[in-house]
């Protein structure tokens, strides 16, 4: 008979368990969300937009523990970067609105499809998205302002969110990293928050055999990933 510990510290029953917290943790915030979904005041719909953002991470949470449990289940198909993007938003735009920051989506020209598993992005750019909303209110000097783009780069279509902020670096998320199970804030240059939204979203496109990283964007500084167009489709 094994020690405790040795049940403890096995990856698979580790992810087992935090899949098992995180689906329990829905209940409660599903019920905290539609009973304030009843009421008129801001302060009610606050604590709806708040519950429904905790909601939304749980959920993205659970699918990025699901695919790094059974990589057989990705199925990745032909997307359009810029439906996932726009999709992205519509999830975004009531927490957005909550924080006072803008949306914009930009589509920087015609591409044509990528090969990706169409939840698992979404999740990770609303994962993401969601984590620069509720930093950007406390960047100095910063427009309250969040681009959704897409656009070729040397090694393929960048999907990402860009804010007119220098934070958001390589060296912070380097540093993020790091520090993710030392700190209860290791972004805190860019969020006063634990920023989990950014590593829930690395955690999805990790197991997408994707990389989140920093990027660059008509002289906007952002996080996003690259993806790879499907180049038999285009040629159809």
């Amino acid at each position: 008979m094994g020690r405790s510990g040795d049940i403890i510290d096995s990856p698979i029953l580790s992810q087992q368990l935090l899949l098992t917290v995180a689906e329990e943790l829905k209940l409660p915030l599903l019920q905290i969300a539609r009973q304030a979904e009843l009421g008129n005041s801001t302060e009610l719909k606050s604590i709806q937009s708040s519950a429904d953002t905790a909601l939304r991470l749980l959920d993205n949470y659970a699918l990025a523990v699901r695919l790094a449990m059974r990589p057989e289940r990705l199925d990745t198909e032909s997307i359009s970067v810029s439906s996932v993007l726009y999709d992205a938003g519509q999830q975004l735009d009531k927490l957005a609105k909550s924080y006072g920051v803008g949306l914009e989506l930009g589509i920087g020209g015609r591409f044509g499809p990528v090969l990706a598993h169409r939840q698992g992005l979404q999740a990770a750019l609303v994962s993401l998205g969601a984590a620069l909303i509720e930093a950007l209110p406390a960047q100095e000097n910063c427009q309250l302002k969040l681009y959704m783009a897409t656009h070729r780069s040397r090694y393929g279509i960048v999907a990402g969110l860009y804010a007119d902020t220098r934070q958001l670096s390589k060296s912070m998320l380097e540093h993020g990293r790091k520090l993710q199970k030392q700190s209860r804030q290791p972004l805190i240059n860019v969020s006063h928050t634990s920023g989990a939204g950014v590593f829930v979203a690395d955690t999805l496109l990790n197991a997408m055999d994707l990389q989140l990283i920093a990027s660059r964007h008509h002289r906007l500084y952002g996080l996003g990933t690259i993806l790879q167009p499907n180049h038999q489709l285009q040629l159809v």
